[in-house]
């Protein structure tokens, strides 16, 4: 079955329920540009690509929405170093 993941445009944050654990990934948003501060799945589902699921889902929101990224979440930053697809996004 596939992850779903939930954009929560006011905390600004994506979410997923595993297990019925959270997994999480928030960001901040100021003129245009989608700031990634931190990514989060517990140890116990993880191993899954949740987190790359989390982060593919944000960056596509944020080519959608037309906004640059700045990767301040280690994880995310090493994931968008991996996807040169992404690299457009970055502000």
């Amino acid at each position: 079955m596939p992850l779903a993941i939930r954009h929560d445009r006011v905390a600004r944050r994506f979410e997923a329920r595993v297990e019925d654990m959270p997994c999480l990934l928030d960001y901040t948003l100021d003129a245009g540009v989608m700031t990634i501060t931190h990514t989060e799945v517990p140890a116990a589902v993880g191993g899954r690509g949740i987190a790359a699921a989390l982060v593919q889902q944000a960056l596509t929101t944020a080519r959608a929405e037309g906004w640059k990224v700045v990767p301040a979440c280690s994880y995310a930053a090493v994931w968008m170093q991996r996807h040169p697809e992404y690299h457009d996004l970055l502000g």
